[in-house]
């Protein structure tokens, strides 16, 4: 007799259930989930850091430095209430 018959497919969930109870079988799913992704960062080493690395710098060559004029105006309207 193998596993045949869906009541012991019910006992076996039965007993793993018993075992091992809801809570840590509802963690199995995620947990696994990131053990894969993990493997997969570790086999494409850094070329993931490398892409990121590059990604950012790109991003702060591209945005143009502040006006030097607004933070001296909004100075000089910050010293000017304070001294009245």
């Amino acid at each position: 007799m193998g596993f045949d018959s869906i009541w012991h497919w019910v006992a076996l969930l039965v007993i793993v259930l018993v075992i091992f109870g809801t809570g840590k079988l509802t963690k199995i799913g995620p947990d696994l989930g990131n053990a894969v992704r993990g493997f997969k960062k570790a086999l494409h080493g850094d070329d993931d850091a490398k892409s990121k690395s590059e990604a950012g710098a790109d991003k702060l060559q591209a945005d143009p430095p502040p006006a030097a004029g607004s933070t001296n105006a909004k100075q000089e309207q910050h010293d000017s209430a304070e001294s009245k």
